[in-house]
């Protein structure tokens, strides 16, 4: 079984002071470092995915700014793949799944922001092309929703989106549970 990488949108614009900051952001994106200095120790594939936003209107991932890049904690590495999206799911308009198959990935390990966004959609459209999936936590990062009038803090966000994709999606666990038992 052939594990990648998957950093989805650790871009600055979600981190404190950014057009759209997340809750945790800065600990997430700590656990996603971990799992990226892991990777490339074992010299096996990362995938770094990039949000653009082109919609009208758009507030945070506006091409040629500094809220776009990805963040200095999980910056790319040559021969490592920078994958540009436009969508939350990063297999939509993109090529994830041509790279993950010919880089020939089994395991999808998936972690970035927001957790109730682009990490959901992306799990779920890997475990439907057929990828064993992996979500770290704590290398996720989301905020606080409003639903009819109600606050829905980041924590149960979280704790939502994590419980929804633990059956049948992917298996969820934290950054130091997957490091310490990878066989």
């Amino acid at each position: 079984m052939k594990r990648g990488l998957v950093l989805i949108d650790i871009q600055n614009d979600y981190f404190p002071g950014g057009n759209m900051e997340l809750v945790g952001m800065e600990q997430a994106a700590q656990n996603a470092g971990l799992l990226l200095k892991e990777w490339r120790n074992r010299k096996l594939p990362v995938f770094h995915i990039q949000h653009l936003s082109k919609r009208t209107g758009a507030t945070f991932f506006l091409p040629n700014t500094r809220g776009a890049e990805i963040n200095k904690a999980v910056a790319p590495q040559s021969g490592e793949s920078v994958i540009e999206k436009y969508f939350p799911n990063a297999f939509r308009d993109t090529d994830l799944l041509k790279v993950l198959k010919e880089s020939e990935v089994d395991e999808a390990v998936i972690c970035g922001a927001m957790t109730h966004m682009c990490v959901d959609a992306t799990t779920r459209a890997a475990f439907d092309f057929g990828f064993r999936c992996t979500v770290i936590e704590d290398a996720c990062a989301t905020r606080n929703l409003e639903y009819k009038g109600t606050t829905v803090e980041a924590g149960k966000v979280q704790a939502a989106f994590m419980a929804a994709l633990a059956v049948p999606y992917a298996k969820v666990t934290s950054a130091k549970d997957f490091i310490g038992k990878w066989v």
